[in-house]
């Protein structure tokens, strides 16, 4: 115990450091969805949570795929760091912008430009021009210096929620929540710059931009970007699909089971960042341990999420109407289907990790693109007869096939499907350990 504890030391205080900025970020986030989602019924929190939807989508398609394969260079080739930060930071920067445009247009185009929805969207999409500053977050994680981020995330995090709570005692419209996002954004984006040119050598002045770096980083990451518009296409369009097929009504009451069932998706995430330098530099000594260590990580995240789910599930028929009234007393069908996509997701955010390590992004694609085209069709197909419910069965469906049973039928990916099917057996596998070895030790 004391050899793991030496060992893996760092790599468990930087997994507790995210974990403690994200949980005081979901309760601090749970707090002010309850208030608002109370104070704004049904119907005008649908049209919120319908634009924070769209400006989700282009937050995610901003980031470019690179995350992982920034952190990796920079863990590979620290002599280059201010040129891959800085080129990082340039290429975000021009994709914000861009998608912050189109998806105003977009939406304007949609629902016209007088409308509500536009308004939400215009101002809340703002902050997207200040997410380029979370390249700094990819620093920080080749360092495994998760303390510095969740510090970030705690503090911007118990000021949106400040003014949350503010607006909805004070019984405001929901035009003025669409400018928490936006508060958010410039809190962390400041401290982040703060904290960085204090504790790196490197400051943001030293920071260059490289043509050619830019190239190399898109040419490897154009997989993963495309890979990851589709992830957050059969994440986020739920909600819009239902705008269109259904009513903000149906999207208010799907908002508020989903909001509660994605909160403890940060888990794997936390987890697996943690651990992938580590994973990198077992890769490199030795595939036998790389695979036992990956093995051990399947079998925990699924565990973990099984976990979750049967609480989730069982404590929040009771808690959910109590909580957000019995406006909202549809919602709680909708969460006990949705809520089952957290097995693939812990899953996945592993896997994603495994492709980074192995290079076959375009598997990555192929999967994504898959479930994003299921998940739509589906949504096409359920929403108009089920509404939320009908959402949350395409959700689960496409999150099965794209994260899980793809994989079977791919060579080179059959190896992680057998170990991912090992892992949803964990807990019969490591009770039956256990009870062998406490039999054993009743014998002698």
């Amino acid at each position: 115990m004391q050899a793991f504890y030496k060992r893996y030391s760092k790599y468990v205080s930087n997994t507790l450091w995210i974990f403690s900025g994200k949980i005081i970020g979901i309760g601090l986030s749970f707090i002010s969805v309850v208030l608002v989602a109370r104070h704004l019924g049904p119907q005008d929190f649908g049209s919120l949570s319908y634009a924070l939807s769209a400006i989700g989508i282009v937050a995610v398609v901003g980031h470019l795929g690179l995350s992982g394969l920034v952190v990796r260079d920079l863990v590979k080739h620290p002599d280059e760091c201010n040129t891959i930060l800085g080129t990082v930071g340039f290429l975000k920067i021009a994709a914000m912008g861009c998608g912050y445009i189109i998806i105003a247009l977009v939406i304007g185009v949609l629902e016209g430009f007088n409308n509500i929805e536009f308004c939400l969207v215009a101002i809340s999409g703002s902050s997207l021009l200040l997410l380029p500053s979370e390249t700094i977050n990819f620093w920080f994680q080749s360092c495994v210096q998760a303390k510095y981020t969740s510090s970030v995330d705690i503090i911007s995090g118990l000021s949106a929620t400040a003014l949350k709570v503010l607006l909805a005692i004070g019984g405001f419209s929901v035009i003025y929540f669409s400018f928490v996002p936006v508060l958010n954004a410039l809190i962390s984006a400041c401290l982040l710059i703060v904290l960085y040119n204090k504790t790196s050598e490197i400051k943001l002045a030293h920071w260059k931009v490289s043509i050619s770096k830019a190239k190399e980083l898109i040419s490897q990451s154009w997989m993963i970007y495309l890979g990851s518009f589709f992830a957050v296409i059969y994440l986020k369009v739920d909600q819009l699909m239902l705008r269109w097929l259904a009513n903000t009504n149906e999207v208010g009451q799907y908002a508020v089971a989903s909001q509660i069932s994605e909160a403890f998706y940060f888990i794997p995430t936390a987890i697996v960042v943690s651990f992938f330098p580590r994973l990198i530099s077992l890769h490199k000594q030795s595939i036998l341990l790389f695979n036992l260590r990956l093995q051990h990580l399947f079998d925990s995240l699924t565990a973990l999420s099984l976990v979750l789910i049967i609480a989730v599930s069982i404590s929040f028929q009771h808690l959910l109407p109590i909580l957000f009234g019995a406006a909202y007393s549809g919602s709680i069908s909708i969460l006990i289907v949705h809520i089952w996509s957290g097995v693939f997701i812990f899953q996945r955010a592993l896997f994603s990790k495994w492709i980074l390590i192995e290079g076959l992004l375009e598997f990555s694609l192929i999967t994504q693109g898959f479930g994003a085209l299921a998940n739509i069709g589906l949504n096409f197909l359920l929403i108009p007869k089920l509404g939320g419910i009908g959402a949350a069965y395409a959700t689960l469906f496409s999150y099965a096939t794209a994260s899980f049973l793809s994989l079977f039928f791919y060579k080179k990916t059959r190896p992680v499907f057998w170990q991912m099917t090992l892992a949803f057996l964990s807990p019969i596998r490591y009770s039956f350990r256990a009870y062998r070895k406490f039999n054993g030790k009743l014998l002698k």
